[in-house]
């Protein structure tokens, strides 16, 4: 079997430890997760993990079991298909006078916002899919990246089809 990436969002109960709980089950299975985002639902007593990680559809589809036996997850779904998926990014770009424009017409392309400026540099906001951030991020390497903070994907379910 081929290995394939996978997204799962796991709703949880929001509560300390969880979080803890859901990476260990991928610990013991030796699995690397990729991505993994968790924020609080529309619920307040709900959080919604978003983990991102590579397996075949066998071994998958164990994990996702596992994860439905702990007594915190409430659901568990496979969004690696017919999903919208986002990330969002924070890069602090090195900015002489000389490149600032040609940086903030580069990040005007991208739809990225600069969210702060300093006599030498700028933190720029972006977001989108893994690949738009990729392509971004290797247009500012040349301006030299001095810091960068990525969120990891979130994704949901197109249409009506809801995890919760």
């Amino acid at each position: 079997m081929s290995e394939k990436r996978c997204t799962i969002a796991v709703l949880v109960e929001n509560k300390p430890g969880v979080l803890a709980r859901v990476s260990s089950l991928f610990r013991r299975r030796g699995f690397n997760i990729e991505s993994l985002a968790v924020g609080t639902t529309e619920k307040e007593d709900i959080s919604r993990m978003t983990i991102v990680v590579r397996g075949d559809d066998r071994t998958l589809e164990q994990v996702m079991k596992q994860l439905n036996k702990l007594i915190e997850v409430i659901k568990v779904s496979d969004l690696s298909e017919n999903s919208v998926e986002r990330e969002l990014a924070l890069i602090k770009v090195h900015a002489t006078p000389a490149k600032r424009s040609e940086i903030i017409e580069i990040a005007n392309i991208f739809r990225a916002r600069i969210v702060d400026v300093a006599r030498d540099s700028f933190i720029i906001e972006i977001t989108g899919d893994e690949e738009k951030i990729n392509a971004f991020v290797d247009l500012m390497r040349q301006f030299g990246i001095k810091e960068m903070a990525r969120t990891g994907k979130i994704s949901m379910a197109r249409g009506a089809k809801t995890v919760g």
